[in-house]
């Protein structure tokens, strides 16, 4: 049995849900504009700027501003993912994105995970995306695609950057790597957002305009939601979710300021605002591609 689409219970059509990973705005420099203060202060300042759920964050406290709620996890053995799943489902997060094994896993070991995370995920009745990601089983693009042929029931949480530049994507061309990427598209049901280049998992993209590796990771949003609208029911949604970490993580990249002080090279709040009406225009993009199509 495939993985479940997040659902609302309603009758309206399929949707975007526009969110943001508590990460991306719970550790923002003072420069910034993005909402500060208490966890309460903050979650408001999310909730005032229009984004619909918040990744990670209290699930209790996010319910009662009227957030949305999902969460993230790792799993390294079999058996593991049983455990956080049952906690997330009491919580009411409505779905879980997964990093699974380190990436030296055996053919069988891969399996033997996706499995369990199948399982699960059905066990619990929560949809439960296995992300793309440096480290993990799937760091690689030809085993991802692999690991799509032994279970097509798979569904993936898409943090491209980690394929992107860690990959180097554009290096024997963008379209034929995203050709090959088709099956994973197809399969997308949450995005973590965060652009990179070639060289640089995260930068600073202006106003998005005339860069082409923002038209690239544009590319890959809109195949995604295209997958997911292909086969939508009543009530789903895809959950978009920016993903712009600090420095502490050693993503944020660092310049000097007119002071000679070692700051962030832009504000990760107003680059996620971007990145949310970036993800609109794509999920409108898919919308229309794929009622031409049918």
């Amino acid at each position: 049995m495939q993985v479940k689409n997040t659902n609302d219970g309603t009758n309206n059509e399929p949707y975007l849900r526009c969110d943001i990973c508590a990460s991306n705005v719970f550790d923002l420099p003072a420069f910034s504009t993005g909402p500060k203060g208490t966890e309460r202060e903050i979650l408001e300042g999310v909730k005032a700027a229009g984004i619909q759920g918040v990744q990670d964050a209290n699930a209790d406290l996010c319910r009662e501003l009227g957030l949305g709620v999902t969460g993230s996890h790792r799993v390294n053995l079999v058996g593991e993912i049983g455990p956080v799943a049952a906690k997330a489902k009491a919580e009411g997060r409505e779905c879980l994105t997964l990093h699974v094994g380190w990436g030296m896993e055996s053919e069988a070991e891969t399996f033997r995970l996706v499995e369990d995370v199948l399982t699960t995920s059905e066990k619990y009745d929560l949809p439960l995306y296995i992300e793309s990601h440096r480290s993990t089983i799937t760091q690689d693009i030809w085993r991802t695609v692999e690991i799509v042929k032994k279970f097509p029931e798979i569904r993936f949480n898409g943090d491209f950057s980690h394929w992107y530049t860690g990959l180097e994507m554009v290096y024997g061309g963008y379209e034929n790597k995203a050709a090959f990427l088709a099956p994973v598209f197809e399969r997308t049901r949450f995005i973590q957002a965060r652009i990179g280049n070639s060289g640089n998992i995260q930068v600073d993209i202006g106003d998005g305009k005339d860069r082409v590796y923002v038209d690239h990771f544009k590319d890959m949003w809109t195949r995604s939601f295209a997958g997911f609208l292909a086969s939508a029911q009543p009530g789903d949604y895809f959950c978009f979710a920016p993903e712009l970490l600090s420095p502490t993580h050693n993503y944020a990249r660092l310049i000097k300021n007119a002071e000679g002080e070692w700051v962030e090279e832009g504000d990760r709040w107003q680059q996620a605002l971007l990145y949310l009406d970036l993800a609109r225009e794509c999920f409108a993009q898919a919308k229309a591609n794929v009622v031409h199509q049918g």
